[in-house]
């Protein structure tokens, strides 16, 4: 049976991969296993032109009003809306993936949870600012959410059917980023070129920048905490170079579960669309356990990466506090690859931020949105 699928982002690397084992899939079959119903795109209008030539879309969104223009001349068929939200709200999807970066994927999420039969999510920041609305949402509409960060479906395996109460720890890995083995001294000179060169993941540039900082693993224990229930004090970040174990589940009767595979974001994305079903995929190269050699295990060094702290703090304040956090360390993230401050500044603002912070009980959308532009806008101010 043919799966609608909508995708947020399709232009991203999430989204573009994603595309790629859709093209795999239908390839030579009269019955295709997806029907591509809507994509949506920031500013790359070149990648979208090719991408609806080949998977010819109904729907399309994109920023730019002469980028809109030029795809209604090209394609006078295309209907053309005003945003991911209008994406969201299209009715009988089987699938909508969110692939967008940023509190830009908020309303959108929320509004497919009331519509599509399945929300697979990459958009992190969804869950680390609105936990309680996402719970809410798709408990009341029935979505079912599926996560796609290769941590957390690695976690989402390991779970299966078994219960919270039955979960001793997560274990929650990260390659350590690419200044994992410098002293704390050699951070302060570190460059945006630097930053920018994961050893392991290709992904966009903000999130190799919170892979460096560890900011992103500070987001997926909150992450963690908001899919799968699980108090903060059982959720044990692990440094783990080699990127093949994705993560792993100790439950109290002393067993261990952990995901293995290559580094290669096709396999958490392919999982998240197709569960609870599996179909061959074509993968540069397969997990062998022969030549894997040794794999490391260590823990985060929280002095010289300071943001996994402040991300944990955070969480367990609750509240409005991981929208400050999630929304203090966007602003930092785009300053620094604007080059406007230093590596090491990063976290610096965050705490400063965090610090000043008033409490807000459950905020609602409007309240996390006024959050989140209140504090890039003093940020953007106060540096650029």
């Amino acid at each position: 049976m043919t799966k609608r699928i909508s995708i947020i982002g399709s232009t991203g690397s999430i989204g573009t991969q994603a595309l790629d084992i859709i093209r795999n899939r239908n390839s030579g079959k009269d019955s295709p296993d997806f029907e591509v119903v809507a994509l949506s795109a920031g500013r790359n209008l070149e990648r979208l032109i090719d991408q609806i030539k080949e998977f010819r879309p109904q729907y399309i969104s994109i920023l730019n009003k002469e980028d809109q223009d030029t795809i209604k001349e090209l394609f006078p068929e295309i209907n053309i809306l005003k945003n991911i939200e209008e994406i969201a709200a299209i009715s009988k999807i089987d699938i909508f993936l969110s692939a967008v970066v940023g509190i830009t994927g908020l309303k959108a999420n929320l509004i497919a949870l009331q519509h599509a039969k399945r929300v697979a999510v990459a958009n992190k920041e969804t869950l680390v600012s609105a936990k309680h609305l996402v719970r809410e949402y798709s408990q009341k509409y029935k979505s079912e959410l599926i996560p796609v960060d290769s941590e957390h479906v690695a976690i989402h395996q390991c779970l299966s059917d078994h219960s919270q109460s039955e979960i001793h720890e997560i274990l929650l890995t990260s390659s350590g980023g690419p200044f994992r083995t410098l002293d704390k001294e050699d951070l302060k000179n570190v460059t945006l070129q630097q930053a920018l060169k994961h050893p392991k993941w290709s992904m966009g540039p903000k999130i190799t920048i919170d892979s460096s900082t560890l900011m992103n693993k500070g987001l997926e224990v909150i992450e963690v905490n908001s899919l799968f229930d699980i108090d903060y004090d059982q959720i044990q970040v692990v440094i783990h170079p080699q990127s093949i174990v994705h993560s792993a589940v100790t439950f109290v009767d002393g067993n261990t579960i952990a995901q293995m595979s290559m580094p290669d974001m096709k396999v958490p994305i392919q999982y998240a669309i197709d569960y609870p079903k599996r179909y061959p995929i074509e993968l540069e190269e397969r997990f062998n356990i022969f030549s894997m050699g040794s794999l490391d295990f260590e823990f985060p060094d929280t002095n010289k990466f300071p943001a996994l702290n402040l991300a944990y703090a955070a969480g367990r304040q609750g509240h409005s506090f991981p929208t400050a956090l999630n929304s203090v360390n966007e602003a930092a993230v785009a300053l620094f690859l604007e080059e406007k401050i230093q590596y090491l500044d990063i976290a610096k603002i965050i705490e400063s931020e965090l610090n000043q912070h008033k409490l807000i009980k459950d905020p609602c959308v409007n309240t996390i949105l006024e959050i989140d532009k209140e504090i890039k806008e003093r940020q953007y101010f106060q540096y650029k």
